[in-house]
């Protein structure tokens, strides 16, 4: 990847929260997403790696702006370097932004997959399409198949080439693979990569580490809707000791290919976020510090770390 001067698109201090019913019918706000950092440049694919609940699925959705009416963003989200109204967001989606959504349900029930595939791109892209689905590993015949005819993984392939026959620069892909067999899977990530390699940019939100590495230029990690680092794919085919946040160094040792070690505690749900560093309550490397003050996004060794120790 030629890393540009400018980011395709760039996130500082996006926060997400929702107003939700708590106790005897009182309203209170969850925070989901905390002062989030990330950018993205044309030319590379930045993997979206962490656990369930840390905000992955939600974040695509805050740069699309397709959040409930219930949530509240604040924070500053650009691209090309202009900000990113909702105006702009509603002209951007599904033309410059394309979104690969994790769930198959946003297959039209009612059209055959071919049609939806194309959208409503005049002229239909048909032969570039059947390209597309030969490419994925998809029989001819499915272009005449409704959704429901289709196996999971083929109807995630579907999704796939939906974005992917657009004009895109920007391709969010939320847990594209799931249910591929692994030759599948490869194939649709090479096709990233080839998109990314002609100038776009790709966000790949993965729970899959080892693959995302394989074909990414950099992983941002999250841990209770925040970023705790990001850094080059590279470091986390080197092991712990290029890594610089411990929650990425446990995730790292938590592999099955690597220690299969476990750390202690579970992730903090929205709503019961403790105060300081969100990671404090499971880091055996905590001070006082670390549970009084939040720490900030530093560069250190050519990636982003937020800890206050990491190094």
């Amino acid at each position: 990847m030629e890393q540009r001067t400018e980011a395709l698109l760039e996130i500082r201090d996006l926060s997400v929260s929702f107003r939700m019913y708590g106790h005897g019918l009182k309203q209170e706000d969850q925070q989901v997403i905390s002062d989030l950092h990330l950018s993205v440049y044309p030319g590379e694919i930045l993997a979206v790696a962490g656990s369930s609940g840390s905000g992955k699925s939600l974040l695509a959705s805050a740069i699309l702006g397709i959040l409930p009416d219930n949530a509240a963003v604040r924070g500053y989200v650009s691209y090309q370097g202009e900000e990113l109204t909702p105006e702009g967001q509603a002209r951007l989606r599904g033309t410059e932004i394309a979104l690969v959504p994790q769930s198959v349900s946003f297959l039209d029930p009612l059209m055959r997959t071919g049609a939806q595939a194309e959208g409503h791109r005049r002229p239909r892209p048909a032969e570039r399409r059947r390209q597309l689905f030969r490419d994925l590993g998809l029989p001819d015949q499915t272009e005449r198949l409704y959704p429901f005819q289709l196996s999971g993984g083929m109807a995630r392939r579907v999704l796939v080439s939906t974005a992917l026959l657009t004009d895109a620069r920007l391709i969010i892909a939320d847990e594209p693979t799931p249910g591929m067999s692994l030759e599948q899977a490869l194939k649709a990530l090479r096709i990233f990569r080839e998109m990314a390699d002609s100038g776009r940019a790709v966000i790949l939100i993965t729970h899959d580490i080892d693959l995302a590495v394989e074909i990414a230029d950099r992983v941002a990690v999250f841990y209770a809707g925040t970023t705790v680092e990001t850094a080059k794919a590279s470091d986390f085919k080197a092991g712990p000791g290029a890594l610089r946040h411990p929650y990425s160094q446990a995730l790292w040792r938590a592999l099955p290919q690597n220690e299969f070690q476990p750390i202690e505690g579970s992730q903090p749900d929205a709503g019961e976020l403790p105060k300081g560093c969100l990671f404090a309550p499971r880091c055996p490397f905590r001070t006082a510090k670390c549970v009084a003050e939040t720490p900030p996004v530093r560069q250190v060794r050519g990636g982003e770390v937020r800890c206050c120790y990491g190094a």
